[in-house]
Protein backbone atom coordinates (compact mmCIF):
# COMPACT_ATOMS: atom_id res chain seq x y z
CA UNK A 1 0.00 0.00 0.00
CA UNK A 2 1.21 3.47 -0.88
CA UNK A 3 2.95 5.12 2.06
CA UNK A 4 3.47 1.92 4.06
CA UNK A 5 7.01 2.56 5.32
CA UNK A 6 8.42 -0.08 7.72
CA UNK A 7 11.34 -0.36 5.28
CA UNK A 8 12.24 3.30 5.84
CA UNK A 9 11.89 2.90 9.60
CA UNK A 10 14.20 -0.12 9.56
CA UNK A 11 16.85 1.66 7.49
CA UNK A 12 16.80 4.70 9.77
CA UNK A 13 16.97 2.51 12.90
CA UNK A 14 19.96 0.60 11.50
CA UNK A 15 21.74 3.81 10.47
CA UNK A 16 21.25 5.48 13.85
CA UNK A 17 22.36 2.32 15.68
CA UNK A 18 25.61 2.40 13.72
CA UNK A 19 26.24 6.14 14.13
CA UNK A 20 27.52 6.83 17.68
CA UNK A 21 27.27 10.60 17.26
CA UNK A 22 23.52 10.44 16.58
CA UNK A 23 23.05 7.89 19.36
CA UNK A 24 24.60 10.26 21.87
CA UNK A 25 22.30 13.06 20.77
CA UNK A 26 19.12 10.95 21.00
CA UNK A 27 19.83 8.74 23.99
CA UNK A 28 22.24 10.98 25.86
CA UNK A 29 19.44 13.35 26.76
CA UNK A 30 16.11 12.22 28.14
CA UNK A 31 14.56 15.46 26.93
CA UNK A 32 15.40 14.74 23.28
CA UNK A 33 14.37 11.08 23.43
CA UNK A 34 11.00 11.76 25.06
CA UNK A 35 10.57 14.79 22.82
CA UNK A 36 10.82 12.45 19.82
CA UNK A 37 8.27 10.11 21.41
CA UNK A 38 5.85 12.98 21.98
CA UNK A 39 6.41 14.21 18.41
CA UNK A 40 5.53 10.75 17.07
CA UNK A 41 2.33 10.60 19.11
CA UNK A 42 1.41 14.08 17.91
CA UNK A 43 1.98 13.10 14.27
CA UNK A 44 -0.20 10.00 14.62
CA UNK A 45 -2.97 12.12 16.15
CA UNK A 46 -2.68 14.81 13.46
CA UNK A 47 -2.63 12.35 10.57
CA UNK A 48 -5.52 10.30 11.98
CA UNK A 49 -7.79 13.19 12.89
CA UNK A 50 -7.02 15.81 10.24
CA UNK A 51 -5.95 13.90 7.15
CA UNK A 52 -9.01 14.83 5.11
CA UNK A 53 -8.45 18.52 5.89
CA UNK A 54 -4.90 18.60 4.53
CA UNK A 55 -3.34 18.16 1.13
CA UNK A 56 -2.40 14.63 0.10
CA UNK A 57 1.23 15.72 -0.30
CA UNK A 58 1.24 17.12 3.25
CA UNK A 59 -0.21 13.89 4.63
CA UNK A 60 2.44 11.87 2.80
CA UNK A 61 5.23 14.11 4.10
CA UNK A 62 3.97 13.81 7.69
CA UNK A 63 3.84 10.02 7.37
CA UNK A 64 7.42 9.93 6.06
CA UNK A 65 8.57 12.18 8.92
CA UNK A 66 6.80 9.90 11.41
CA UNK A 67 8.50 6.84 9.90
CA UNK A 68 11.91 8.52 10.23
CA UNK A 69 11.34 9.59 13.85
CA UNK A 70 10.07 6.13 14.71
CA UNK A 71 13.19 4.61 13.18
CA UNK A 72 15.40 6.91 15.24
CA UNK A 73 13.80 5.88 18.53
CA UNK A 74 13.53 2.20 17.56
CA UNK A 75 17.29 2.14 16.97
CA UNK A 76 17.50 1.41 20.70
CA UNK A 77 16.59 -2.22 19.97
CA UNK A 78 19.95 -2.65 18.21
CA UNK A 79 21.62 -1.54 21.44
CA UNK A 80 19.57 -3.88 23.65
CA UNK A 81 19.04 -7.05 21.60
CA UNK A 82 21.26 -9.42 19.65
CA UNK A 83 20.95 -8.81 15.92
CA UNK A 84 20.08 -12.44 15.31
CA UNK A 85 17.09 -12.00 17.66
CA UNK A 86 16.00 -8.88 15.82
CA UNK A 87 16.21 -10.68 12.47
CA UNK A 88 14.28 -13.70 13.77
CA UNK A 89 11.56 -11.53 15.32
CA UNK A 90 11.28 -9.56 12.08
CA UNK A 91 10.81 -12.64 9.92
CA UNK A 92 8.29 -14.18 12.33
CA UNK A 93 6.45 -10.87 12.47
CA UNK A 94 6.45 -10.52 8.68
CA UNK A 95 5.03 -14.00 8.18
CA UNK A 96 2.39 -13.52 10.87
CA UNK A 97 1.46 -10.10 9.53
CA UNK A 98 1.05 -11.35 5.97
CA UNK A 99 -1.03 -14.33 7.09
CA UNK A 100 -3.33 -12.13 9.20
CA UNK A 101 -3.70 -9.60 6.37
CA UNK A 102 -4.62 -12.36 3.91
CA UNK A 103 -7.16 -13.70 6.38
CA UNK A 104 -8.65 -10.24 6.94
CA UNK A 105 -8.85 -9.64 3.19
CA UNK A 106 -10.32 -13.00 2.18
CA UNK A 107 -12.56 -14.02 5.09
CA UNK A 108 -16.30 -13.72 4.69
CA UNK A 109 -16.68 -13.26 8.43
CA UNK A 110 -17.51 -9.71 9.49
CA UNK A 111 -14.75 -8.65 11.88
CA UNK A 112 -16.42 -5.35 12.83
CA UNK A 113 -17.55 -6.71 16.19
CA UNK A 114 -13.90 -7.36 17.10
CA UNK A 115 -13.06 -3.66 16.94
CA UNK A 116 -14.34 -2.64 20.37
CA UNK A 117 -12.82 -5.68 22.07
CA UNK A 118 -9.42 -5.09 20.43
CA UNK A 119 -9.45 -1.40 21.36
CA UNK A 120 -10.16 -2.31 24.98
CA UNK A 121 -7.22 -4.70 24.85
CA UNK A 122 -5.01 -1.99 23.34
CA UNK A 123 -5.96 0.49 26.06
CA UNK A 124 -5.22 -2.16 28.69
CA UNK A 125 -1.78 -2.77 27.18
CA UNK A 126 -0.96 0.94 27.24
CA UNK A 127 -2.08 1.34 30.87
CA UNK A 128 -0.27 -1.80 32.03
CA UNK A 129 2.91 -0.73 30.21
CA UNK A 130 2.83 2.72 31.80
CA UNK A 131 2.28 1.27 35.28
CA UNK A 132 5.05 -1.27 34.75
CA UNK A 133 7.50 1.54 33.98
CA UNK A 134 7.53 2.17 37.75
CA UNK A 135 7.49 -1.46 38.94
CA UNK A 136 9.82 -2.92 36.27
CA UNK A 137 8.27 -6.38 36.61
CA UNK A 138 9.58 -8.92 34.10
CA UNK A 139 6.51 -11.11 34.61
CA UNK A 140 4.11 -8.24 33.88
CA UNK A 141 6.16 -7.26 30.83
CA UNK A 142 5.92 -10.79 29.42
CA UNK A 143 2.18 -11.03 30.10
CA UNK A 144 1.63 -7.68 28.36
CA UNK A 145 3.75 -8.87 25.42
CA UNK A 146 1.75 -12.09 24.95
CA UNK A 147 -1.53 -10.21 25.17
CA UNK A 148 -0.09 -7.61 22.80
CA UNK A 149 0.68 -10.26 20.18
CA UNK A 150 -2.95 -11.43 20.28
CA UNK A 151 -4.27 -7.87 20.11
CA UNK A 152 -2.11 -6.80 17.16
CA UNK A 153 -2.72 -10.06 15.30
CA UNK A 154 -6.43 -9.30 15.62
CA UNK A 155 -5.98 -5.64 14.67
CA UNK A 156 -4.02 -6.58 11.54
CA UNK A 157 -6.90 -8.73 10.27
CA UNK A 158 -9.50 -6.18 11.42
CA UNK A 159 -7.76 -3.19 9.83
CA UNK A 160 -7.13 -5.06 6.58
CA UNK A 161 -10.81 -5.91 6.26
CA UNK A 162 -11.79 -2.34 7.14
CA UNK A 163 -9.47 -0.96 4.47
CA UNK A 164 -10.84 -3.43 1.93
CA UNK A 165 -14.42 -2.45 2.75
CA UNK A 166 -13.54 1.23 2.53
CA UNK A 167 -12.00 0.71 -0.91
CA UNK A 168 -15.02 -1.23 -2.15
CA UNK A 169 -17.49 1.41 -0.99
CA UNK A 170 -15.67 4.42 -2.44
CA UNK A 171 -17.79 6.35 -4.96
CA UNK A 172 -16.67 5.96 -8.56
CA UNK A 173 -16.14 9.70 -8.97
CA UNK A 174 -13.86 10.15 -5.93
CA UNK A 175 -10.93 12.44 -6.66
CA UNK A 176 -7.35 11.18 -6.61
CA UNK A 177 -6.40 13.31 -3.60
CA UNK A 178 -9.09 11.85 -1.35
CA UNK A 179 -8.23 8.35 -2.56
CA UNK A 180 -4.57 8.90 -1.68
CA UNK A 181 -5.46 10.24 1.77
CA UNK A 182 -7.54 7.14 2.47
CA UNK A 183 -4.59 4.98 1.39
CA UNK A 184 -2.24 6.86 3.71
CA UNK A 185 -4.61 6.50 6.66
CA UNK A 186 -4.95 2.78 6.00
CA UNK A 187 -1.19 2.45 5.64
CA UNK A 188 -0.67 4.20 8.96
CA UNK A 189 -2.94 1.70 10.73
CA UNK A 190 -1.15 -1.30 9.21
CA UNK A 191 2.22 0.30 9.92
CA UNK A 192 1.36 0.65 13.61
CA UNK A 193 0.07 -2.93 13.71
CA UNK A 194 3.29 -4.25 12.18
CA UNK A 195 5.68 -2.24 14.36
CA UNK A 196 3.89 -3.07 17.59
CA UNK A 197 3.55 -6.76 16.71
CA UNK A 198 7.28 -6.83 15.97
CA UNK A 199 8.16 -5.22 19.30
CA UNK A 200 5.93 -7.63 21.24
CA UNK A 201 7.52 -10.63 19.53
CA UNK A 202 10.98 -9.23 20.15
CA UNK A 203 10.27 -8.89 23.87
CA UNK A 204 9.11 -12.50 24.01
CA UNK A 205 11.78 -14.19 21.90
CA UNK A 206 14.63 -11.67 21.88
CA UNK A 207 17.92 -12.23 23.65
CA UNK A 208 20.13 -9.50 25.04
CA UNK A 209 23.26 -8.39 23.19
CA UNK A 210 25.23 -9.24 26.33
CA UNK A 211 24.09 -12.88 26.42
Amino acid sequence: MDGYRPDLTGLVAYYVANTPEIQRVIFGSGIIFFGLIIAQLALVFIISSRIYRMQALTATALFVIYSILNGATLSSIFLAYARSSIANAFFVCSGTFVACSIYGYTTRRDLTSMGGFLMMGLIGIVIASLVNMFFQSTAVSMIVSYIGVLVFVGLTAYDTQAIKNMALTQPADIDAGALRKGAILGALKLYLDFINLFLMLLRIFGSSRDE
